[in-house]
């Protein structure tokens, strides 16, 4: 009965003391830091951000909690665009998750990577524009 416990607390914990002991804090990480990779990364997002606007504002597309794009309404989207909007997402968060695995390394702490997501999905969804859909922490959708 114990060892489930001791189990449990070693797996969220340790992480945290791990990171104490180093000196380092995740809320020290430079969420804005700039490397080419990273220009790279944002430049290939700008460049598709038209192409999805108007799945943003149809609402067949929206912002996830967790810092990516997701097909949110599949029906909004005629057939013969499915594939091509499909492509455009998985790109899409192709770039997302490249750019925070890149932001975690630039600043010397890969183990970041879930923190600087997890991050990444508040802003989005802070910044998204109104009637745009996006997923709170519940995974429920809603308009903003």
């Amino acid at each position: 009965m114990c060892a489930p416990r001791v189990s449990i607390w070693f797996k969220l914990f340790v992480p945290v003391l791990l990171a104490m002991a180093s000196g380092a804090s995740f809320a020290q990480a430079n969420l804005d830091i700039d490397t080419p990779a990273i220009r790279a990364l944002t430049a290939s997002m700008q460049q598709r951000y038209p192409q999805l606007l108007p799945y943003y504002a149809s609402g067949a597309v929206g912002i996830s909690h967790d810092g990516l794009v997701a097909l949110r309404d599949a029906a909004a989207v005629p057939l013969p665009q499915r594939a091509q909007v499909n492509a455009l997402v998985a790109a899409d968060n192709q770039d997302r998750i490249a750019l925070y695995r890149d932001i975690a390394r630039a600043n010397n702490h890969p183990e970041w990577e879930a923190d600087i997501q997890a991050k990444f999905g508040e802003r989005w969804v802070a910044k998204a524009q109104n009637g745009w859909w996006v997923q709170d922490a519940t995974g429920a959708w809603k308009k903003k």
